[in-house]
């Protein structure tokens, strides 16, 4: 490459590394590995912008050798973050970013710092025999979903780009290489917390601590003790988080605790999913054998894990190891409120109440139950909800009855519904919009996401999965010519397991 390309390319970012300047034993120091053939396949341009990153440059064959590994842009400080973590509740004392690779900050438009890393950048000390690479399906995947999640308001890392390789990897078979280039608050993680607490690394714990403090909760250097103060906002973080899962029918599939983030961001999409039929012990993971993290267990799961981070952090939060357990506890216990208060605040808005009163809470219930008895589609019983009138049914309530095994089971629901919608004070078309804002017409729904896998990596067609993310920008708004993307599958076409990509 020459002199100007180089200085081309280098211009685009504004790098920094705060990470790195932390001791040697937080990471492995480390630059991408190259790859053969790099060609840009998605560039994420809404995002570049937030970054104050110029989506032209991105474009540029010199930008393009830096989003693939190939080049270590100037500022950039390449490294793989140590972390352990449980997984499937089995404890792992040393995992890392064994195919990630972490370049860097560079501030957004709002001043706030967010991480640029690789991933499928090629192995690291932490790899444990794995190639590193990552394959444009699961790239695909995690740019779509993530996006999606973005676009419904659920906290989440971003994709800025997805990048071919011009490499096959070997899975089961060969498959297409890609790198998807991740934007996160930081990719901190419980586990992170974890793999000082296990070694009884008191030092690097307390850098770690004062470092997520300096990144995500810098009011609490002001508090008579910062680190519950953390402690604190990671569990009012994740409490919202899960809540904002639950409503919007998402399942993770793999909530270890090395894949639970403290900036209280969705992080890691493997084999995620979106329910269709309502099951609130729905699994759609391949790996999930028990059903640890189905879709109902995920806010006791989520409470599980902020108790190991609460665990890691006890030499913190006291002098005394008696002390910090009780401030711990503290802390966690009030987790179900924080969580309820939003889920139950999220139900309400989703049936059309500004505001909850006694009752409302069992009239929501009550309608999830029906809905799972009788096999209704998650979203489109909300969103087809979202047309009902309160002064009676008409043709708008056979629309949303039909969804149902027992067409009567809703019918009996919406009458009490309407009962209680005559004290609520709103309009039907205030009521509508409101419900319409949080109640999406689109989804990633499973198997349109598979189909532009399949698409991409089997053909090279990058067209539907194109559509698809042109869908998802905008869920909540119904537009002709993407009915098919609105409606759940047809028999034959449900997706009833996802993969991990590793």
């Amino acid at each position: 490459m020459s002199a100007a390309g180089a200085a081309a390319g280098a211009a685009v970012f504004d790098f920094r590394n705060s990470y790195a300047r932390l001791p040697p034993r937080f990471f492995a120091k480390l630059p991408p590995t190259p790859v053969a053939e790099p060609r840009l396949l998605f560039l994420n341009s809404r995002l570049a912008r937030e970054l104050n990153l110029d989506p032209e440059a991105l474009r540029s064959p010199e930008a393009v050798e830096v989003l693939a590994g190939n080049r270590v842009p100037e500022g950039a400080d390449p490294l793989a973050m140590a972390y352990a973590g449980h997984q499937f509740g089995g404890w792992v004392p040393q995992l890392g970013d064994g195919r990630a690779i972490l370049l860097g900050e560079v501030a957004g438009r709002d001043g706030a710092p967010r991480d640029i890393q690789l991933k499928g950048a090629g192995p690291t000390p932490f790899s444990r025999m794995g190639d590193g690479r990552a394959a444009l399906g699961p790239v695909l995947r995690e740019y779509i979903v993530s996006e999606a999640m973005a676009a419904l308001g659920v906290r989440t890392t971003r994709a800025l780009a997805a990048v071919a390789t011009g490499e096959p990897v070997f899975r089961e078979r060969p498959l297409p290489g890609a790198i998807l280039t991740r934007v996160a608050r930081s990719h901190i993680r419980v586990g992170t917390f974890q793999f000082f607490a296990a070694r009884r690394d008191a030092d690097g714990l307390r850098l770690l601590a004062d470092h997520a403090i300096g990144r995500h909760a810098p009011e609490a250097r002001a508090a008579d003790n910062p680190y519950r103060a953390l402690l604190e906002a990671t569990v009012a973080a994740q409490a919202e988080l899960i809540a904002s899962w639950m409503l919007a029918g998402f399942i993770h599939g793999v909530m270890n605790t090395d894949n639970m983030s403290i900036a209280g961001e969705t992080i890691d999409y493997g084999p995620c999913a979106f329910m269709d039929r309502f099951d609130p012990k729905q699994v759609y993971s391949s790996i999930d054998h028990a059903g640890r993290y189905a879709y109902a267990n995920q806010p006791r799961i989520g409470h599980w894990n902020l108790s190991c981070l609460a665990r890691a952090m006890v030499p913190l939060l006291a002098e005394d190891e008696q002390t910090g357990f009780a401030v711990a506890q503290k802390v966690l216990d009030g987790y179900p409120a924080l969580y309820n208060a939003a889920w139950l605040d999220g139900l309400a808005a989703k049936i059309g109440l500004a505001e909850r009163r006694d009752g409302d809470d069992d009239l929501a219930l009550d309608l999830l139950g029906r809905m799972a008895s009788n096999g209704a589609d998650f979203t489109l019983a909300f969103r087809r909800l979202c047309g009902l009138a309160a002064a009676g049914p008409d043709a708008a309530d056979a629309r949303a009855a039909a969804l149902f095994a027992d067409a009567g089971a809703f019918d009996a629901w919406a009458a009490r519904w309407r009962a209680r919608l005559a004290s609520d004070g709103r309009s039907d078309g205030e009521r509508q919009a409101a419900m319409r804002a949080v109640n999406p017409a689109y989804i990633p729904r499973n198997h349109l996401v598979e189909e532009a896998l399949d698409a991409a990596a089997e053909r090279g067609d990058l067209g539907p999965a194109r559509t698809l993310l042109e869908v998802l920008r905008r869920p909540f708004e119904e537009r002709p010519g993407f009915e098919r993307h609105a409606r759940p599958p047809e028999p034959g076409e449900e997706v009833r397991a996802t993969f991990c990509g590793t």
